[in-house]
């Protein structure tokens, strides 16, 4: 009987609904509600995608290490400014105004792909840096045992960027940045000596090396927004060399039009996190910059990388031809960029002399 009463009871209320509706005056206050609930949502997506569509904050990488130092009572040694700043990146990457973007699945953020190219960039200049301070920095020679600590950080940064659950890729982040930290606090302990940063000329030019191909493959990549015709060089300078597939005398490469924003945006979030590394490296590699007359073609690097990051006036990236009407976003980057790429060649070459 109360099943009755109950289905009965779902009748009348339908019913009465269907008939207000039905009413003019009703239907009428019905379509305004859900037009400016409609409006409230969108215009909320907004804010929110707005606020989150921003860099992290720039920070001194030398002047925070040394007030984490004095925080945790830690002695300011070599390499520490290098090891807090990369920490401070993973932290920056998973804490700014929205969080970590890659892997949300949800609105607002699954509609802001620049965010999360960006965030890419960033991330593989962590995961470069990460590997070069496990393998070569922190090792006096190739034989030599490697840091635990860092033997966890560089595999977990190299996580799944965008894996949403099961685990979640901010957890595994987490872990690696946990895995620094640890590393940072024995680095600072001056009675062991079972964590160390070898500051010599051969690490540096080791890390620059991975940073030289970075900056060229996304100059090429900017440089391609147009369309170019390249001669095939792929085995120019070796007589003897061979490939495993033949290849044309001539190549064209363009990035699709679809990606022209997605390449700007990890090249932008790329730069910004060599900025920081490089301040940083500017303090723990000075004494050999300065004796290699090297400080100078260090800073100059900086000073293009920074160019990269002025502001956008433009509410879109821009894909104008070369000397066209329109501007080209893509090649003003790519241009710092390759100024950039080639300092650090220069760079190299001063360290690899005697």
């Amino acid at each position: 009987m109360a099943l009755k009463q109950f289905i009965q009871l779902g009748r009348d209320i339908g019913y009465n609904i269907l008939g207000n509706f039905n009413d003019s005056s009703s239907r009428k206050k019905t379509l305004k509600f859900s037009v400016a609930l409609i409006t409230s949502i969108i215009l909320i997506l907004l804010i929110i995608m707005l606020w989150w569509d921003r860099r992290p904050n720039d920070f001194d990488p030398v002047e925070q290490a040394k007030q984490i130092a004095a925080e945790k009572h830690q002695q300011l040694v070599t390499g520490y400014v290098s090891t807090s700043t990369l920490i401070a990146l993973g932290n920056s990457l998973l804490d700014k105004p929205g969080g970590y973007l890659s892997n949300d699945v949800m609105p607002p953020s699954i509609w802001m792909d620049n965010v999360p190219n960006f965030e890419f960039g960033v991330l593989v200049q962590i995961r470069d840096y990460a590997r070069a301070l496990r393998n070569d920095i922190s090792r006096s020679q190739s034989q030599s045992l490697e840091d635990p600590d860092l033997a966890i950080a560089e595999p977990q940064f190299n996580f799944n960027s965008e894996s949403w659950m099961f685990p979640p890729t901010e957890n595994e982040y987490r872990k690696a940045i946990t895995a620094l930290e640890s590393y940072l606090t024995r680095l600072s302990n001056i009675e062991q000596d079972d964590a160390q940063f070898y500051a010599r000329a051969d690490n540096l030019a080791a890390w620059l090396a991975i940073v030289e191909k970075r900056l060229g493959s996304l100059s090429q990549r900017l440089s391609a927004s147009v369309g170019q015709i390249r001669i095939n060089t792929d085995l120019a300078g070796d007589p003897a060399a061979n490939q495993s597939t033949p290849a044309p005398a001539e190549l064209t490469t363009q990035t699709s039009w679809t990606q022209i924003d997605d390449v700007f945006y990890e090249t932008r979030g790329s730069a910004w996190a060599l900025i920081h590394l490089l301040k940083a490296v500017e303090y723990d590699f000075s004494d050999i910059l300065v004796k290699k007359n090297a400080l100078i073609s260090l800073r100059q690097i900086i000073r293009e990388l920074e160019a990269s990051q002025e502001a956008i006036w433009s509410p879109v990236i821009l894909n104008g031809s070369g000397f066209g009407l329109m501007a080209n976003h893509s090649l003003v980057m790519a241009s710092y960029i390759s100024r950039a790429n080639a300092a650090i060649i220069d760079l190299r070459s001063l360290l690899s002399q005697g």
